[in-house]
């Protein structure tokens, strides 16, 4: 009995094992495409967000550059191209999400209290599991520049 129960986490373990950093880089490229595509169509449920947060840009511009931005991204990722690229996009991305707890923090945080968010504080610190991921397929997906050119 204990030699099934090990095959059978050695057959699961090895599915995860082969099968995590693609599934996962396809899930978040399918984020990145969808939520880009509602902003490029401007059906995005978080223009007023961005409008309250960048309110010194042209919101209608800004959401179709963002879009456009977030739908590279998500075909970077779902299309495994130019990877390095691609997170760089990503993070650069999620810089300014989070950099919007800085520009308006009272949308973010109840009362001025940093441990108090808000529904808008919780979908934007949300982000960091975002960013982890791409950290994630990173470090699994994209060969360090020496291996690039000597491999």
């Amino acid at each position: 009995m204990e030699n099934l129960f090990y095959k059978f986490d050695q057959f699961f373990i090895g599915r995860m094992n082969r099968w995590g950093i693609p599934i996962l880089r396809f899930a978040l490229g399918i984020v990145f495409l969808w939520f880009g595509s509602l902003k490029i169509f401007n059906v995005s449920p978080v223009a007023g967000l961005i409008a309250g947060t960048y309110s010194f840009l042209p919101l209608q511009t800004f959401m179709a550059v963002l879009g456009v931005w977030e739908v590279i991204i998500g075909i970077g990722l779902i299309f495994k191209l130019s990877l390095r690229i691609t997170l760089a996009f990503l993070w650069i991305q999620m810089a300014g999400t989070l950099f919007s707890l800085i520009l308006n923090p009272s949308i973010f945080f109840q009362g001025g209290n940093l441990l108090l968010l808000t529904t808008e504080g919780e979908f934007v610190v949300k982000n960091l599991v975002l960013i982890a991921a791409g950290i994630v397929i990173g470090g699994y997906e994209v060969l360090p520049t020496n291996q690039q050119i000597n491999g």
